[in-house]
């Protein structure tokens, strides 16, 4: 392009804003994202092992459940929680009662020889169904809340005095009628309701108190 006369010719050159970068500052940046890259990938595969150390256990209880013919006592489901242990009422507890059957705490001690060797933190849940406490037993528990956290507490008691639980790893909390796992609308499922849940956590949760929750441990 022609040049006018008495116009400066420009000149192209780039345009800096600040100072350049060391050159080793790419070198640390690649390494921080390589870093971030590998705990991303070990967060991973830690809790895909932990998910997996989970279905080998309900698979052992699972066993040991049949063996002892005992299907009809006790559910075991894994869910956002983690491995849920649930023990009927009919296989703990009197009726309207928090004290643990002596049959009851062989089945415990079995069931605590499995999940003790696993690093996951425990949680005792207490559960019952809709029907308000009868007026004979109003004076030991005025409400299904005291009953749950009640037989919750008898059992973590029990695990820590008895089985040697470790402490740190256990707790215990009672839900009243709050969390039934199917409506309350028979006699079969109100005793389904009714039951004691031992909750083998996934590593790195927590549980969230929900309505209803009275936490003792």
């Amino acid at each position: 392009m022609a040049v006018l006369p008495g116009v400066p010719r420009r000149v192209d050159s780039e345009i800096k804003v600040g100072r350049t970068a060391p050159a080793w500052m790419l070198t640390y940046s690649d390494l921080m994202t390589q870093i971030l890259i590998f705990f991303v990938m070990m967060f991973a595969l830690a809790s895909a092992m932990n998910e997996l150390q989970l279905v080998k256990l309900k698979k052992r209880l699972e066993t040991y459940v049949m063996d002892q013919h005992l299907e009809n006592y006790i559910g075991l489901t894994i869910s956002e929680k983690g491995l849920v242990i649930s023990l009927r009422e009919k296989l703990m507890f009197d009726s309207g009662r928090a004290e643990i059957y002596q049959e009851a705490k062989h089945i415990l001690k079995d069931i605590t020889k499995e999940i003790v060797d696993v690093p996951n933190n425990v949680r005792i849940e207490g559960h019952t169904d809709n029907v308000p406490i009868g007026l004979e037993l109003k004076t030991k528990f005025p409400t299904n809340w005291e009953l749950s956290t009640g037989r919750a507490t008898n059992v973590t008691r029990y695990l820590l005095e008895t089985l040697n639980f470790p402490p740190g790893r256990i707790s215990s909390a009672g839900y009243g009628k709050y969390q039934p796992v199917v409506d309350n609308d028979t006699e079969e499922h109100r005793a389904m309701n009714r039951r004691v849940d031992i909750v083998v956590q996934r590593i790195g949760t927590s549980l969230k108190r929900r309505e209803g929750v009275k936490k003792f441990f």
